[in-house]
């Protein structure tokens, strides 16, 4: 009887098979939702990056939940042609424009203004809409550090006040006119689709705008954007200055997002 029982044990242990304790974690199911992408190690690998290309460049994203992350995010650069975003929401929002129907006049400034980055027609609605438009577009929508210009290319923003300026951008648009002002960030011409365009995970919107001015020490090339999917959304924005090229900035920007979005579900 004692035989038996040490038989049927051995029997037991032998049957037992051996586990490999790293097939074990690789088999281990990855997490998943707003809170599982390592921003910590996809803001180290984008700032590294950055730190080996020419001139200067500051980037900051608000996660799915809301929060800042970045490097360099509250550097101060000269808007260019991205602050024709808030020149289209501050305008939105103006007390004779917010619930009535756009003029085709309107139309025909607000869109090229977006779409093609219309300088002249910006030119327009910034006298329409002024310094103190824009300051109070930036006090709604939390910016700390925007700085007016007479010029309004001439505007300061940070990474950090365009990404969070962007991630609320829907609520900031009045109701009415909320489809038409994401629908000119979504149609930018495909000559302006550079930068964070082309590194966006699959199956996501995005409305962007960007800007770029040749100046003393190189070009100053922005970007920024809200991406959705659903009900999901998240915010970048990538600012550079000190180019070789409109294109090496387009390349750096594209290489920053690409960096922080690797593996994005």
């Amino acid at each position: 009887m004692r035989v038996r029982v040490v038989l049927a044990a051995a029997l037991v242990v032998i049957a037992v098979p051996l586990v490999n304790p790293s097939a074990a974690r690789a088999a281990k199911p990855k997490p998943k939702g707003p809170g599982a992408h390592p921003w910590t190690e996809r803001i180290r690998d984008a700032s590294r990056y950055l730190r080996a290309r020419s001139g200067s460049a500051s980037f900051a994203v608000v996660d799915e939940r809301g929060r800042i992350h970045g490097y360099r995010r509250a550097v101060q650069y000269s808007s260019a042609s991205l602050v024709k975003a808030m020149l289209l929401v501050a305008y939105l929002r103006r007390g004779d424009v917010r619930r009535r129907r756009l003029h085709g006049s309107e139309r025909g400034l607000l869109g090229p203004m977006i779409r093609i980055s219309d300088n002249d027609a910006a030119t327009a609605i910034y006298g329409r809409v002024g310094p103190r438009g824009l300051s109070r577009l930036a006090r709604r929508a939390g910016m700390r550090r925007f700085v007016p210009n007479p010029v309004w290319g001439g505007s300061q923003v940070t990474a950090r006040d365009q990404a969070r300026f962007f991630f609320r951008i829907r609520a900031l648009v009045p109701k009415r006119h909320r489809s038409y002002a994401l629908g000119l960030l979504r149609r930018v011409v495909p000559a302006q689709r550079w930068g964070i365009p082309r590194s966006k995970p699959a199956g996501w919107r995005i409305h962007f705008k960007g800007g770029w001015v040749p100046d003393d020490d190189g070009w100053r090339v922005h970007q920024a954007a809200l991406l959705r999917q659903g009900h999901r959304k998240l915010a970048i924005a990538v600012l550079t200055r000190g180019s070789p090229s409109l294109g090496y900035g387009a390349d750096t920007i594209a290489g920053v997002t690409a960096r922080l979005l690797r593996g994005y579900r």
